[in-house]
């Protein structure tokens, strides 16, 4: 497969067969359980980290690979017929993933290899890896494709709302987004991002939660893309979206488990939505 292709991470949560319908690449990131490594999304699945996540001790940790499985990925594609690549990754407000591919990509000399911040997490990004794929197959030039994607950077919002503190508290990147939350144990947080501004609301329970996720909703319609993302939650997920699935566009929205990898700090029950709001005329 010549001319532009795309590479992404783990974390963009975007379901198998669109992928591979598309040709996009995924570096796994690495989940660490005690003192064994797993490549997210092929050493183990995403229902058994969920189901086993409170009981491991101790806690699961993250990490991202070395630039030399980015630039293996790289060369494949180059050895593929690839004449340029564009690699998008999760904000580096919340991992180093996009730092290690700039790293990589510097040792690329025979093709220009753009690295781009989605400036987001989960279907955010993957939202925007799509769009780039798609617009790769239809023979798009890399400067138009990236004028598109900051297009909808700044329009993609995801928020969540988590169900405990526990996780947060046990360590990693994912804490500086709760630092104004506080320690009261009943609190609910809603955490946010959008433009890879990572934000944090605080709600007394998760009632109020789940009444805030849908005022936050609708203060992004109208519109261009919606999906819910959750920690092994989809039924509790899926309620909360028929509230407001008449002013949702029209056709199928995807419900996704978002990736250990972000899993392990959110912890199990966390629900949310990845939106992209509709271009305002201007």
């Amino acid at each position: 497969m010549a001319g532009l292709r795309i590479v992404t991470d783990s974390t963009c949560d975007l379901p198998q067969h669109i992928v591979d319908n598309l040709g996009i690449r995924v570096v796994p990131l690495y989940i660490n359980i005690g003192k064994t490594g797993y490549l997210d999304g092929v050493d183990i699945t995403r229902e058994e980290f969920y189901l086993r996540l409170p009981e491991f001790n101790p806690p699961p940790n993250t990490a991202t690979p070395g630039k030399q499985m980015f630039r293996k990925i790289y060369e494949e594609l180059i050895a593929e017929g690839a004449e340029e690549i564009l690699s998008i990754h999760i904000s580096e407000s919340l991992s180093a993933t996009v730092n290690v591919a700039r790293k990589a990509a510097e040792d690329i000399k025979n093709i220009r290899v753009h690295v781009l911040d989605s400036q987001s997490l989960s279907l955010g990004t993957g939202f925007l890896v799509e769009m780039a794929a798609k617009a790769a197959q239809m023979g798009k030039m890399v400067k138009d494709i990236l004028d598109d994607l900051k297009d909808q950077m700044a329009r993609s919002h995801v928020f969540a709302a988590i169900d405990t503190l526990e996780y947060l508290r046990r360590g990693g990147r994912m804490n500086s987004v709760v630092a104004g939350i506080g320690t009261l144990i009943q609190m609910k947080p809603i955490l946010k991002m959008n433009k890879g501004v990572p934000t944090s609301e605080r709600v007394r329970t998760s009632n109020g939660a789940y009444k805030r996720l849908l005022d936050l909703l609708r203060e992004k319609m109208p519109l261009e893309r919606i999906a819910l993302v959750h920690t092994h939650a989809d039924e509790k997920a899926r309620e909360l979206l028929a509230e407001v699935k008449e002013h949702l566009p029209e056709g199928p929205i995807p419900s996704v488990d978002i990736t250990p990898v972000l899993g392990a700090h959110l912890g199990p029950g966390a629900i949310g939505f990845a939106c992209v709001s509709a271009k305002t005329l201007e």
